[in-house]
C-alpha cells in the first residue's frame, strides 16, 4: 500500500526538507561560480599627462616614435635610513628608431614631491610632535642621464639626485649634485596588462646595490644630514618600486 505525503513520518518530511534546502544551497553556489572573473569591478585605469613629452629629434618618423609617461610609487633604503612610502613619481621620455636605423631616446621631464623622511632632521619618532619646525624631506631630480631600453628584466639605467629639504637647510643641500645615485632597476616579476585600450602595463622593480654619496651643500648642518642619513653609504642601499606606465605614437599626440 503507497503512502501520502500528508500520512510520511515526521522524520521522514524533515529529512526531506533538509534535501531541498541544500540542492537549493549548491545550485546558487554552482551559478556564482559560472560567473566569469570579467564580471568584477575592474580597478580603474590611471589617466596620463603627455605635455612633458619632448620634441623630436630631426629627421624621424613621428609614427614610429612614442613617448612613454610612467608612474611610480614605493619606498627607499638611503644609507641608514628606511623611507616607507615614496612620493609619487612621473618620468616621461621619447624613444624610437634615428635615421641611421639606431636606437634614440630623448629625455622629457620627473615630476614628484618631497617625501618626508621619518624622525625628520633631528630623528625624533614619528608623531612625537616636539620638532615640527625640524622636518626633512627627499625631493628627487633627474640626474641628467637615462637608458630606458629594456633587456630581460634589465630596465636599463637612470639617475636622480635627492634634495634635502628643511628650513634650517640652504636650496643647495644636495645628495648626488655632482655624482647623481645611479639605479638599474630589474624587474620583479612579470609585467601585467591593466588596460589594452589605453595601453596601460604595470610592474614591479627593484635595486639594492647602488650606491649614495654623501649630502654637500648644506652648510653647518652638513654633518648632522649625513650621520641622520647614514651617508655616504656604498652598500645597503635600496629602491623598490610599484610602477604602471603607458605610450602613445608622436603621431596620436595633439599638434603643438
Amino acid at each position: 500500500m503507497k503512502t501520502t505525503a500528508d500520512q510520511q513520518p515526521s522524520t521522514v518530511r524533515r529529512r526531506s526538507a533538509g534535501l531541498v534546502a541544500a540542492a537549493a544551497l549548491a545550485a546558487t553556489a554552482a551559478s556564482a561560480a559560472a560567473v566569469p572573473a570579467a564580471a568584477a569591478e575592474a580597478p580603474p585605469v590611471p589617466s596620463y599627462d603627455f605635455s612633458d613629452c619632448p620634441d623630436l629629434p630631426a629627421g624621424v618618423e613621428a609614427t614610429r616614435w612614442k613617448c612613454e609617461v610612467l608612474t611610480a610609487t614605493g619606498s627607499m633604503t638611503l644609507g641608514s635610513r628606511y623611507v616607507p612610502a615614496l612620493a609619487p613619481m612621473t618620468l616621461t621620455h621619447a624613444e624610437g628608431p634615428m635615421p641611421d636605423g639606431s636606437r634614440g631616446q630623448v629625455w622629457g621631464a620627473l615630476r614628484s614631491t618631497p617625501t618626508p623622511v621619518p624622525g625628520g632632521l633631528l630623528g625624533n619618532p614619528a608623531g612625537d610632535g616636539r620638532h615640527q619646525l625640524l622636518p626633512l624631506s627627499l625631493q628627487p631630480e633627474y640626474g641628467g642621464r637615462s637608458d630606458f631600453y629594456s633587456v630581460g628584466n634589465s630596465l636599463g639605467l637612470f639617475t636622480v639626485r635627492y634634495r634635502a629639504v628643511s628650513p634650517l637647510l640652504p636650496q643647495g643641500c644636495v645628495i648626488g649634485g655632482d655624482a647623481p645615485l645611479e639605479l638599474r632597476l630589474q624587474r620583479v616579476g612579470d609585467s601585467r596588462w591593466v588596460s589594452k585600450n589605453p595601453p596601460v602595463i604595470a610592474f614591479d622593480a627593484k635595486d639594492d646595490l647602488f650606491t649614495a654619496p654623501a649630502a654637500e651643500g648644506c652648510g653647518p648642518l652638513g654633518r648632522l644630514v649625513n650621520d641622520r642619513l647614514g651617508l655616504p653609504a656604498v652598500q645597503g642601499n635600496a629602491m623598490t618600486l610599484s610602477a604602471t606606465y603607458t605610450f602613445k605614437t608622436y603621431d596620436q599626440l595633439p599638434a603643438r
